[in-house]
């Protein structure tokens, strides 16, 4: 535990603010624009001031602002003392992906000032900021062109100030990137500290006029930084949702039926009421938590041993049919009959290209369920009080939370202030904040007392909303020069619960990804599974899993066809895609960035480089590429395989292509190399298994992470930088990894590995 509290306490920027929805804020857009203000004592902060749906209601009279009589109340991005003093705000939610460092880092770069002398404070949750979460790798296409004109606004108006000072014009002055203004021709110089008081009373120049510099002019973009947090987190200095304390603070455990959606039938909460150190054992009831029982004690501790006396019987509800062996035979039975309904996407004629290619293949795939695991439990930290209630929360949507926790509580969402705290592992799990409802709802029991919530390992395993598991079954046929004609697929994966046939959306499959644009003769169906499973987002949702089906498969096509398999791949993505069906939305797929990072991975792995002589059995490498979140990648897995099954992984390398810029390279290969680790983690060893309804694993030791032994001996990572607008990297990476690692077990024993995880495969052979 750690005692000093004000580490944690809200940063000193304004207080969040009322906005009738906050999650609604609008996103850096063109109704956004920069706004300055007069710091007391001297200084400017210059803000980003958003103009949207419901901005107006985010707008409460505060006194000062750039204009007379003005009320202004923006969200001060950057800050300049007269000291010479800057602070800039990360306003993202940091779970180890680098926002906290590279968002900043935009605006610093711009600013022209030295990053050793920049502090970075977290905000909390303020619906003046814009979008504030960690999702779906859009931060860095969202954030790079406003954060630069953040920074090359601040510097043009400390220039501005300097040119009024002296009397020179504004293009004889230099910033050197030191946080000073020098007229060369004169000699003379200012710090951005003794200019902050003259720049907070200029106007704010329109952004179009602003300068953004050349990127071969960037000082800090494209240099290795490391984390902001890092030197705190190496002597663990408290930053995380568990690290919080607060004056008189009380912990909370949370039990709740084994069974998804069972529910409190009865309870005996004598014996855990008189459990040593407990001041509080109660059934929880409120709109959007589940049923359960709350203690609450004076450690995390004794609540956790008070659960053991707990009585309580349950109504274990409808979902006591699930398992994994009926949904595989429910699967099973799909597969063995004609699709029904509507295929998902048909073009040409499959039929008749599959009759008569050279070469056809069926084959059938399939993937379990999977956890976070995330290394911090589920925790919030909430303190109830009559207006309202204060959140401490690990999460990645703190509106989501602010949502959650007002909904628990049936009060109106500006009530709720939620303090972003960093995340230890989210990857998706903290999108859905039923933690924070959990201890809103407890919170309102102990009103006037803080109390944390923190969720067992078992809690945390068997409570989850899990990576969806799927069933494949595909037939594809190669003509006689080894090129893909036909590619059918039958999809068989989860609804969105048991009385629809719509597919969870984290489930389906995107019928204009791969292949359904680079095959002329495509059919795919999609079946749905009832079922009562918790489904949430999962590092690249929907590509994380399928890709391994789709791109062994594609392997096994190139195999049969006796094609190299990147020689195949780059004649796939030779042919033009065809266009999108109507209607239809997303980002448009280009084959040329694909091929790209298929040569590229392909040459750094040395695959078919001159002169190399044949693997022997037993050693092999593969490759696969998937398009997602904005992201190209390619990925060469080399393998070592004993003749009795022991798998090495030698070497991985990665190829992506993510635009035109690496804002941080240290944090980009912390990103890729972390991404590695995690596909293999999730193909080589994870599974969820579903029995009656529940989950079957409690914890690290049934449902195992990557351990160092199992990881890859070597790790490179290689971008492509194209003219491309810069795009996320905390989910594109892993996609093809599990695919590259089950191709590479192929070549190195002729095994082909159709279901994961690979470790309860046999891969010995002889």
């Amino acid at each position: 535990m750690h005692p000093d509290l004000s580490v944690l306490d809200p940063v000193s920027f304004p207080p969040a603010v009322s906005a009738a929805r906050p999650g609604d804020a609008p996103a850096l857009d063109r109704r956004s624009f920069l706004r300055l203000a007069a710091l007391a004592g001297g200084g400017f902060a210059l803000a980003l001031y958003l103009r949207g749906p419901d901005a107006a209601a985010a707008e409460p009279a505060v006194s000062g602002g750039a204009e007379p009589g003005g009320d202004f109340t923006p969200s001060l991005f950057v800050r300049i003392t007269p000291a010479g003093e800057i602070t800039v705000l990360a306003a993202n939610p940091e779970c180890g992906q680098g926002v906290k460092t590279a968002f900043p880092m935009l605006i610093v770069e711009e600013l022209d000032a030295p990053w050793a002398r920049v502090k970075i404070e977290q905000a909390d949750l303020d619906p003046r900021l814009g979008r504030q979460a960690a999702a779906g790798s859009r931060g860095t296409p969202t954030h790079y062109q406003p954060y630069r004109r953040l920074g090359a606004t601040a510097r043009a108006l400390l220039v501005s100030a300097a040119a009024a000072r002296w009397g020179v014009p504004t293009d004889e002055l230099q910033t050197p990137g030191d946080a000073r203004v020098v007229h060369a021709p004169t000699g003379r110089a200012a710090t951005y500290g003794e200019l902050a008081t003259a720049a907070a009373a200029l106007p704010v120049p329109d952004e179009k006029t602003v300068p953004l510099k050349d990127p071969s002019a960037f000082r800090l973009l494209g240099r290795r930084v490391g984390g902001v947090d890092n030197p705190r987190i190496v002597v663990g200095a408290p930053l995380f949702g568990l690290d919080v304390r607060r004056p008189g603070q009380l912990f909370a455990t949370f039990v709740k039926c084994p069974v998804f959606g069972g529910v409190v039938r009865s309870a005996d909460l004598a014996a855990a009421r008189a459990a040593p150190g407990v001041r509080a054992v109660f059934e929880v009831k409120a709109p959007g938590v589940a049923s359960g029982v709350a203690i609450v004690a004076d450690s995390t501790w004794r609540a956790f041993q008070a659960r053991d006396v707990l009585k309580i019987e349950w109504d274990e509800g409808r979902a006591t049919g699930d398992s994994d062996a009926a949904f595989a035979a429910a699967a099973a039975r799909l597969h063995d009959a004609p699709p029904a309904g509507d295929p998902l996407r048909g073009a040409g004629d499959f039929a008749a290209a599959h009759a008569a290619a050279a070469v056809r293949v069926e084959a059938r795939y399939e993937y379990p369920f999977l956890s976070h695991a995330n290394l911090e439990p589920q925790n919030c930290t909430a303190l109830h009080r009559p207006d309202g209630v204060e959140l401490w929360a690990p999460t990645q949507s703190p509106s989501g939370a602010r949502d959650a926790a007002a909904k628990a509580l049936g009060v109106a969402p500006e009530s709720v202030v939620v303090h972003m705290t960093r995340i230890g592992g989210g990857f998706g799990r903290r999108l859905t904040n039923d933690f924070a409802a959990e201890a809103a709802a407890i919170a309102r029991e102990v009103s006037g007392t803080p109390v944390q919530l923190v969720w067992t390992r078992a809690d945390d395993m068997q409570h989850d909303w899990y990576r969806p598991g799927g069933f494949h079954a595909f037939r594809g046929g190669v003509d006689a020069d080894g090129r893909v004609v036909a590619w059918g697929e039958h999809f068989v994966t989860y609804a969105a619960g048991y009385d629809t046939d719509k597919v969870a959306g984290v489930a389906g499959l995107a019928a204009a990804e791969f292949p359904g644009r680079l095959v002329p003769n495509v059919l795919i169906h999609q079946s749905p599974l009832p079922n009562g499973i918790p489904l949430g987002p999962w590092r690249a949702p929907r590509t994380s899993a399928q890709c391994f089906a789709q791109q062994c498969f594609l392997d096994e096509l190139a195999h049969a066809a006796g094609r190299d398999p990147v020689e195949f791949r780059l004649a796939l993505l030779a042919a033009p895609a065809a266009p999108a069906p109507a209607g239809e939305r997303g980002p448009v797929f280009d084959n040329a960035r694909m091929a790209g990072v298929v040569r590229l991975a392909a040459e750094k792995s040395g695959w078919g480089a001159p002169g190399e002589t044949p693997w022997p059995r037993g050693r092999g490498r593969g490759i696969a590429f998937q398009f997602s979140h904005l992201g190209y990648v390619a990925i060469v897995a080399e393998v070592t395989v004993s003749k009795t099954g022991d798998l090495v992984i030698d070497r991985v390398v990665v190829a992506a292509d993510v635009g035109r810029q690496i804002i941080n390279p240290s944090g980009g290969e912390n990103q890729s190399e972390g991404s590695v680790v995690d596909g293999i983690s999730s193909a080589l060893v994870q599974r969820i298994t579903i029995e009656g309804g529940r989950v079957a694993q409690s914890g690290f030791a049934d449902m195992p992470l990557l351990r160092i032994d199992q990881a890859p001996k070597r790790i490179e990572t290689h971008f492509l930088l194209t003219d491309n607008p810069p795009t996320g990297l905390g989910e594109p990476v892993i996609p093809p990894v599990p695919p590259a690692l089950g191709n590479a077990i192929f070549a190195a024993t002729g095994r082909r590995v159709r279901r994961l995880p690979f470790n309860a495969a046999d891969l010995s052979w002889s």
